[in-house]
């Protein structure tokens, strides 16, 4: 089961490598990957596992606290679904082979994105934990936004992408909220404890908790009012709709109801809201499937009217209605994935699929013209076709239904008939709109169209031939439906799907549904006459776009009342909420014992009122880097606050994080002006105030925080757990690398993305790469700071900043390593190592500016973040491939030459990418906010400098030409004076 979901991932992954080297037909390669999984998953029926009510089940413990073990369960329906999954995933998979002409580079990720979709959709089915499976549901939501909006540069792609995510998000969302309430109030968090349970309809909150889950269901399987984006999806290429938007994905939907339909069917709430919204949507869709003139908007309304029709069948809960609803699935899959790869066909071939340009086309293609009537027949109804079959048994299993006895039963029944009327109806309708020879109809787009070839008809032909053949022999699906049925509806006997049951009602309302739907097409113009151009109950499409934009206009004035574009009115209210909040809720709250202990020793006083000090100082100040400073020290001083508690490790990064600030400070204030702007004295005032507010609203939160703690702190044991879980005698890193090493490397994430934002500002649309700055072997001796000393770099360099960095750089580096290897024991760590060495870069680029930072790492910082965190994932789920959870830490003791013993903690690795990244982020920062933009500076200065140059020549020409024309004067009037004497 799960080497099935292991190989479908690792197809997935070659699927981009083997598109780009051989082309096309890699389709065909990667289709046997799902195709060896339905052959195997098909095995495992008659006689197979499913045969006596077995499964094929594995569980992972993982966060049980939270109930997110990973449990999967492959049982007789998962694995009918699978088979869907799997066996219309490889015929699709082999059609795009066809399909598609070229191969752009972005077919490659298509490919990928395809195959990962049959993978997320079969762990859907396997997945027997409700969040896990919550998991893989919404991964659908995210692939099918994927590959509708496979042709991003089109607008309406783009609008349908959108638009389908959101939709089937906010039910999967929605479907969260019913999955949490329904688990915390019955404890049940496994689909196959269900069964199990006996309290269903006693379960407190199981309307609301159905309401909500169904959201999700009903709005992946496109019910109404959440039917518009399917037939919006007709934007992505036909493989898709054939696959997502007809046979797998609008059936996760499906299979949800069918496995919860027999147990929450005892709950009133659960038919209202199935049935009735199936049937609304089976004669919505119906009817608005016969006034489209586009042949993938007919089959996509088909889809959305079908899909109705099984929900409200296999909603009601009892053996003969979901044999009916697991027959009608399977016999919708089979047709309709047909009949959209035929109409990819036609697409492809001929360049339209509008109805009123088609004619003639089943003349010029008569076998795809049959495997389309095929098709569209088992769509209609029409015997021996397995879609008759099924349709049959739908109709007997609700006029004989039990559970919907009375009025509810007879009102479904004659919305089947109704609905079944108008399919049979646009099933005329589309084949006569695809291939008839119509009078008066342009025919030039089927005259010059290509030949139909095997790649694009031979998967369609498959599922027509599968069609026909269960139309005929019926048997081999019912035995598989029954060793589903049979453990799950043991105490009913079992019936069997037939093609002739005799002389029944429900073969007389297939007559009934057969004529009115042949006469309701043969009058279409007068069908046509009763539709509206505009619907009557609204365009919920409409309805979307409405609502979108009025979130939109409310988004937007919510921002414009409160975003005023001003930071320091943004500041003032957070600051102001901080303020008032928590001291409302300490004062209105309940009285406590309160003791405040304002320090341990005079020496924490003594710092404190130094800090005090400095801040107001700080405050005082007109020159901005005068005021950094100053800041600067309070940061120093809250470092000597934590040795003096005891905790030399946060005064060490304290020092460290501090230093650092500061030199991004230096870099940022380049930039600013030198002296602060004078404000008024009432602003000045009203800045103080709140400041001396929040100081003291946080101070005195903090306290009585600190003091009302009731509980053992957690700190207790981190020591002893920190030597026996993590081998470590530091607890501060064994805590950061080991313990909460999760919380790390969210944290470490993070700070890659910072990077990459700052330089994303600093850089715009520019590229961050550099020029190749390869290290190389010179003949030259090396040296440091060897920026040509022409450059107005060198020239600009100050001597005893040079000399520190040549003694102080080797220095630094030896103590990052230190700090990096001591610290598992001693106060360090990869935070400190990669701080410090930091540092040390950040002196050399101060000492020698944009090229002593090239120089000195010629490696682009992103390379450098991303290298960080593949080190510190590698530590994360390399103890996975030894049976052990996720960071687990190993341990070595191996006798080093000279050295001795010493101990290697598997955390080592990890913390070597937290050193990485602290190193990468302050080389971005570096690259971008300085070497950047002295690069700019430098620019501008050259500009300056041309400018000036081409003025002093332009001077110069001028003053040359005046000289002349002033010689050329004196000589004229020497030559008139001699000429007069």
């Amino acid at each position: 089961m799960l080497s099935l979901l292991i190989a479908l991932v690792g197809a997935t992954i070659a699927a981009p490598l083997l598109l780009r080297t051989i082309g096309r037909v890699a389709f065909a390669l990667i289709a046997l990957v799902p195709l060896a999984g339905f052959i195997w998953i098909a095995s495992l029926f008659h006689g197979g596992v499913f045969a006596d009510g077995g499964a094929v089940m594995a569980s992972y413990q993982w966060m049980p606290s939270t109930n997110l073990t990973l449990d999967f369960r492959l049982d007789a329906l998962s694995g009918l679904f699978s088979l869907i999954i799997l066996g219309c995933g490889s015929l699709v998979l082999f059609y795009c082979w066809g399909y598609f002409d070229s191969n752009p580079r972005r077919l490659a990720i298509f490919g990928a994105q395809l195959t990962m979709f049959a993978m997320v959709m079969y762990g859907l089915v396997i997945s027997d934990n409700f969040l896990l499976m919550y998991t893989f549901w919404e991964l659908t939501s995210v692939l099918s936004y994927l590959l509708v909006a496979y042709y991003g540069e089109r607008a309406s792609s783009r609008r349908s992408a959108i638009q389908a995510l959101m939709v089937t998000t906010f039910g999967g969302l929605a479907m969260l909220v019913g999955i949490i309430l329904f688990g915390q109030q019955s404890g049940i968090w496994k689909l196959s404890d269900i069964a199990t349970f006996d309290g269903v309809a006693e379960t407190p909150g199981i309307a609301a908790a159905i309401i909500l889950v169904m959201l999700g269901a009903l709005t992946k399987s496109a019910q109404a009012p959440f039917h518009f984006w399917l037939p919006g999806a007709m934007a992505a290429p036909t493989p898709v709709s054939a696959y997502l938007h007809s046979a797998a994905m609008v059936k996760a939907g499906i299979y949800l109801v069918a496995r919860l339909a027999p147990d929450f069917a005892a709950v009133p709430t659960w038919h209202i809201v199935v049935c009735g919204t199936g049937i609304f949507t089976m004669l919505l869709g119906g009817w608005m499937a016969l006034k489209q003139m586009d042949l993938k908007l007919i089959l996509a309304y088909g889809t959305v009217s079908q899909l109705g029709f099984i929900t409200a069948v296999i909603g009601i809960g009892s053996r003969e209605a979901t044999m009916a609803g697991l027959a009608l699935t399977f016999g919708h899959s089979l047709f309709k994935a047909a009949l959209f790869m035929i109409v990819g066909a036609i697409d492809h071939t001929t360049g339209t699929r509008d109805i009123r340009e088609l004619s003639g086309l089943g003349r010029k293609e008569p076998f795809v013209a049959a495997l389309a009537l095929i098709s569209a027949g088992s769509m209609a109804g029409i015997p021996p076709l397995f879609g008759f079959v099924a349709k049959e048994t739908a109709l007997d299993a609700v006029l004989h239904e039990e559970l919907l006895h009375g009025m509810p039963g007879k009102m479904l029944l004659v919305g089947l008939v109704a609905g079944s009327i108008l399919t049979m109806a646009y099933s005329l309708y589309f084949i006569h709109g695809a291939f008839a020879t119509k009078r008066g109809a342009t025919t030039e787009e089927v005259a010059q169209m290509d030949s139909i070839g095997p790649t694009l008809w031979l998967s369609p032909a498959i599922l027509t031939a599968l069609t026909v053949a269960f139309g005929l022999f019926p048997g081999w699906m019912s035995r598989a439906f029954n060793e589903y049925l049979n453990v799950r509806f043991p105490e009913v006997e079992g019936n069997y799907l037939a093609l002739w049951h005799g002389f029944t009602i429900p073969l007389l309302l297939t007559g009934v549904i057969i004529g009115a739907g042949a006469l309701m097409f043969w009058q279409r113009d007068v069908v046509a006459k009763a539709q509206f151009e505009r619907p009557a109950l609204g365009d919920a499409d409409d309805v979307w776009d409405n609502i979108i934009r009025t979130l939109r206009i409310a988004s937007l004035r919510l921002t414009a009342s409160t975003q005023r574009g001003s930071l320091t009115i943004n500041l003032a209210t957070i600051f102001l909420v901080l303020m008032v909040v928590p001291l409302a809720g300490l004062i209105l709250g309940p009285s406590t014992d309160i003791r405040m202990i304002v320090w341990d020793s005079p020496w924490q006083g003594m710092t404190i009122v130094f800090m005090s000090l400095i801040a107001v100082a700080a405050t005082l100040q007109r020159n901005r880097l005068s005021g950094v400073v100053m800041v600067g020290l309070t940061g120093f001083s809250l470092a000597l606050i934590f040795a003096l508690h005891g905790a030399p490790d946060l005064a060490l990064t304290q020092v460290l994080v501090e230093t650092i600030v500061m030199v991004v400070f230096m870099l940022v204030l380049r930039k600013m002006p030198t002296e602060l702007e004078n404000r008024g004295d009432s602003d000045v005032r009203l800045r103080a105030w709140l400041s001396i507010g929040t100081g003291l609203s946080v101070v005195i939160v903090a306290m009585t925080a600190i003091s009302s703690r009731i509980a053992e702190p957690i700190s207790g044991p981190m020591p002893d757990l920190a030597y026996e879980i993590g081998h470590g005698r530091n607890a501060v890193n064994v805590l950061l690398v080991d313990l909460r090493a999760f919380d790390t490397f969210g944290e470490i994430t993070v700070l890659a993305i910072a990077a990459t934002g700052v330089a994303s500002l600093i850089f715009g649309t520019g590229s961050f790469y550099r020029d190749s700055r390869r290290p190389v072997l010179s003949a030259a001796v090396p040296r440091w700071l060897s920026s040509s000393v022409n450059s107005e770099t060198a020239q600009n360099r100050h001597m005893m900043v040079e000399a520190a960095t040549r003694i102080l750089f080797p220095s630094m580096m030896l103590l990052a390593a230190y700090f990096f290897f001591s610290g598992h024991n001693a106060p360090g760590g990869g935070f400190a190592g990669g701080l410090v060495a930091a540092l040390a870069f950040a002196l050399r680029y101060l000492a020698g500016g944009r090229e002593e930072i090239e120089e000195a790492l010629p490696v682009n910082p992103e390379a450098i973040l991303g290298t960080g965190l593949l080190l510190s994932a590698a530590a994360a789920v390399a103890p996975m491939f030894f049976g052990y959870p996720p960071l687990t830490s190993g341990y070595i003791e191996p006798d080093l030459p000279l050295i001795g013993q010493v101990a290697i903690p598997s955390a080592l690795l990890f913390d070597a990418g937290v050193s990485v990244i602290v190193v990468g982020l302050i080389m971005h920062i570096l690259t971008s906010v300085g070497a950047h933009l002295d690069k700019e500076e430098d620019a501008r200065k050259q500009r300056a400098r041309e400018r000036a140059r081409a003025l002093q020549e332009k001077n110069e020409k001028r003053r040359a030409l005046h000289t002349q024309k002033r010689r050329e004067r004196a000589s004229i009037s020497t030559s008139e004076t001699e000429r007069s004497e």
